[in-house]
C-alpha cells in the first residue's frame, strides 16, 4: 500500500537510531553487574528485554518527532527542517502512526513474554515504564514539554532499565518479593542490594539527564516559540549550564564511592580518567549551546564515561571467571 511505504534510512532517522545508546548502555551495564555480583545470566530473558527495550525506545522517539511535527509553531530551522525525519523525508502521517503502533505492539508482546519468564515485578516496572515512555511525548501535556523531562528520562532510562536488566537474571526474591496470601499483600525489598544498584545507575541517570538538559538548553529560543516550557526555561541558561557541569561531577564522586564500598572492583577506577576529555567537552558546551554544533557533546560524554565503565566491568567479569577456574 502506497501510504505505508517507508525506506530503511527514513525509518532509522524517524526513530533516531543513533540515540538508542541511551537505553542500551544502562541495559548492558545492568547485565554486567548481574553477572559480576550474582554470577548469573539468562540468555532468553536478555534477548527478550533487549528487543522489547529497543522497540519501545524507537516508538517513543517516533512519537516525539510526530508530536513536534504536529505542534510546531516555528516551521523553519534545523530542528524542524533537518532534524525531524517526517519533514526531511516527507513521510505521511499514516505511515508514521503505523510505525509507532507496530513498535508498541512488538514491545508489549515481548515484555509480556519476559514477565511470564520472571515475575510480577517485571510486569509492574515494565508496564509503568511503557506508559511513561508514551506519555513522555504524547498527551495534552507531554512530559518532554515540562521541567520534569530530565528527571523522568534520567530515572526511567538510567535506573529502571538498569534495575530490570539486573532483576531478570537473579533468582526470584533476591531483590524484591511481592506476594498476596489470604488477603495480605506483602512487599519485601533487599534494601542493601537495591541501593547498590541505585548507586551503579548514577552514571547512566546523570548522563541521560544531561543529554536531555543539553538538548533543552540548545532549544531555549525555539521551545519558547513552540510553547515547550522545559527546565532551562524555568531556571535560565546560566543555571542550566551549572547543573550540566554538576551532574558530571556527581558521576565521578559516585564511581569513587562504589569502589570504596567494594561494590565495584578497583579496575573500574579507570573510569575516573574520563574526567579529562569530559571536562574539556563541558568547557566547549559552556562556550556555545546549539543543536547543530554542540548538543552532540552531551551524547559523547555519556558514551565516553559509560563505555569505559562497561569495558572495566567486563574485564572484571572475565578476570573473576578466569580466577574461578
Amino acid at each position: 500500500m502506497e501510504g505505508f511505504k517507508i525506506s530503511i534510512i527514513s525509518f532509522l532517522k524517524l526513530v533516531e537510531i543513533q540515540t538508542k545508546a541511551a537505553s542500551v548502555i544502562p541495559f548492558l551495564l545492568g547485565t554486567l553487574y548481574a553477572v559480576y555480583r550474582f554470577d548469573t545470566f539468562n540468555l532468553k530473558n536478555f534477548m527478550l528485554m533487549l528487543i522489547s527495550l529497543l522497540c519501545i525506545d524507537m516508538a517513543t522517539t517516533a512519537v516525539n518527532n510526530y508530536m513536534d511535527y504536529k505542534k510546531a509553531v516555528k516551521t523553519q530551522g534545523f530542528n524542524y527542517e533537518s532534524h525531524n525525519a517526517i519533514v526531511s523525508y516527507k513521510l505521511k502521517e499514516k505511515t508514521v502512526l503505523t510505525v509507532i503502533f507496530t513498535l508498541c505492539i512488538i514491545a508489549a508482546a515481548l515484555g509480556f513474554m519476559l514477565y511470564l519468564n520472571t515475575d510480577i515485578i517485571v510486569l509492574i516496572l515494565g508496564g509503568i515504564s511503557f506508559i511513561v515512555g508514551i506519555l513522555y511525548s504524547f498527551g495534552p501535556v507531554p512530559i518532554s514539554r515540562t521541567p520534569l523531562g530530565e528527571i523522568f528520562s534520567g530515572f526511567f532510562m538510567g535506573f529502571v532499565i538498569l534495575f530490570i536488566a539486573v532483576y531478570i537474571h537473579v533468582s526470584q526474591g533476591n531483590l524484591i518479593s511481592l506476594s498476596y496470601i489470604s488477603g495480605i499483600l506483602s512487599l519485601q525489598v533487599n534494601l542493601k542490594e537495591v541501593m547498590y544498584i541505585l548507586l551503579i545507575s548514577i552514571t547512566t541517570m546523570m548522563g541521560i539527564s544531561n543529554i536531555m538538559l543539553a538538548n533543552n538548553t540548545c532549544d531555549i529560543e525555539d521551545d519558547i516559540e513552540n510553547k515547550r516550557y522545559t527546565l532551562p526555561i524555568y531556571i535560565g541558561r546560566k543555571n542550566a549550564l551549572k547543573l550540566f557541569k554538576m551532574l558530571y561531577y556527581i558521576i565521578y564522586a559516585d564511581i569513587a564511592v562504589l569502589i570504596i564500598l567494594g561494590v565495584e572492583p578497583l579496575i573500574c577506577g579507570v573510569t575516573l580518567i574520563t574526567l579529562i576529555p569530559v571536562k574539556r567537552n563541558i568547557n566547549i558546551f559552556y562556550e556555545k549551546q546549539t543543536k547543530k554544533d554542540t548538543f552532540i557533546i552531551a551524547v559523547k560524554n555519556f558514551l565516553i564515561i559509560n563505555s569505559v565503565h562497561i569495558l572495566a566491568l567486563t574485564a572484571a567479569v572475565l578476570m573473576k571467571s578466569i580466577y574461578k577456574q
